[in-house]
């Protein structure tokens, strides 16, 4: 029985916790650091195979990589960047954007079934990479006091509300940007996790009581669901990477 008192296990936060897998020297390891050295090792491995003979002609893998890896870098950093400021930091995108979609992909897979990115501390640690990427290099390219220009969005011909503009960009762009950047992605694979759980554990269980026709429903609607986790999955990886590039963009643009 749970809780509750009905003997429906609802989900909540303890469906986000889990036992340690090995400990060594009060470092525990558990699932979800596995799923994410597992993340690397794919996506590591998917592109060496692809890529570590290229050849002419392509074979099925290495033209899969090639339209992976195209449509970051035409699609998204192109875009968003143009082609010269943009190229360098194309395997960075390429890299995110695979990193991310292999982590939200877990969820729908049997045994693993679990979004990496629905543990806060992974979309923080790649907010803060792209943080600390376009905050450096606004200074970089533009000096120190043109950076904070850049950055505050002051402008003289904004009159005397310039200072109240300057002091909202700066709290939005140096503050609040990278929570956002983070919590966008979490929030979305936390709360799809939470649906999935719920519609899963609720099919079985009505499947075991006398509602087995609302147990059919609610499969339909697990199933339902998983789709539209797929759809939503590639969906955070490709906007986490957009604003990753757009954060970029905007460190190397002229301020005016």
């Amino acid at each position: 029985m749970s809780d509750n008192g009905c003997g429906f296990p609802a989900p909540g936060l303890h469906s986000f916790l889990f036992k340690p897998i090995f400990e060594v020297g009060g470092f525990e390891f558990n699932k979800v650091m596995l799923l994410a050295l597992l993340t690397t090792l794919v996506v590591v491995t998917f592109f060496y195979s692809a890529f570590g003979k290229a050849k002419v002609v392509p074979g099925k893998l290495q033209m899969i990589g090639e339209a992976g890896y195209d449509f970051v870098r035409r699609g998204i950093v192109y875009e968003t960047m143009g082609k010269k400021e943009g190229e360098k930091y194309v395997p960075l995108m390429v890299s995110m954007f695979f990193f991310i979609w292999i982590m939200n992909i877990w969820s729908v897979i049997p045994l693993t079934q679990f979004p990496v990115s629905s543990i806060f501390a992974y979309p923080v640690v790649l907010a803060a990479i792209v943080y600390f990427i376009w905050v450096p290099l606004t200074f970089k390219r533009h000096g120190f006091v043109g950076g904070w220009k850049n950055i505050t969005g002051y402008d003289n011909s904004l009159g005397p509300i310039k200072w109240l503009v300057s002091f909202i960009e700066f709290f939005s762009n140096l503050l609040v940007r990278p929570f956002t950047h983070s919590v966008r992605l979490f929030a979305n694979m936390f709360a799809g996790h939470l649906m999935l759980v719920m519609f899963t554990v609720a099919s079985w269980y009505l499947l075991n009581s006398f509602m087995i026709p609302a147990a059919g429903v609610s499969f339909v609607m697990t199933i339902a669901m998983i789709l539209f986790e797929l759809f939503v999955q590639a969906v955070q990886a490709y906007v986490f990477v957009l604003l990753s590039a757009t954060y970029i963009q905007g460190a190397l643009a002229k301020h005016h």
